[in-house]
């Protein structure tokens, strides 16, 4: 388990899935720190964890058979792995959608989490784009 301040609704969220939702929701939690320690966690949307840095970088949500984790980023982060599920042409965020046995593509989404957090820092993706 890795070092970083953990949110108690966010552990409860995770404690309450499946195992092997739970573990790909713990690597995913893990990777997101890691790629930006100083990520914070939150709740939104009643009980949806949310990971921040100067805004939203993405959200974790469990469904009946997957995991999705919303990257929220406008679509102005490239996807050269193709890891982006669905949402491509979404204009807040875009998702990845994680089944049972699937690996987690850590190298790409590392280098996203960490665009779209350098991004955040600068204004945000809707500043970037001149929509504000």
């Amino acid at each position: 388990m890795a070092d970083y301040n953990r949110h108690p609704e966010v552990d409860a969220y995770l404690e309450a899935l499946p195992d092997w939702q739970r573990s790909i929701a713990e690597q995913l939690r893990d990777l997101i720190h890691e790629a930006e320690p100083e990520i914070v966690e939150t709740i939104k949307r009643r009980t949806r964890p949310y990971f921040v840095l100067d805004g939203n970088v993405c959200a974790l949500l469990a469904a009946k058979d997957h995991v999705n984790l919303f990257l929220y980023d406008g679509a102005i982060v490239p996807d050269p792995d193709n890891i982006i599920t669905s949402g491509h042409g979404n204009k807040t965020a875009r998702m990845i959608t994680f089944h049972e046995h699937d690996k987690i593509p850590r190298a790409p989404l590392t280098t996203m989490l960490r665009q779209i957090a350098a991004n955040n820092r600068v204004g945000g993706w809707r500043k970037i784009k001149g929509t504000d």
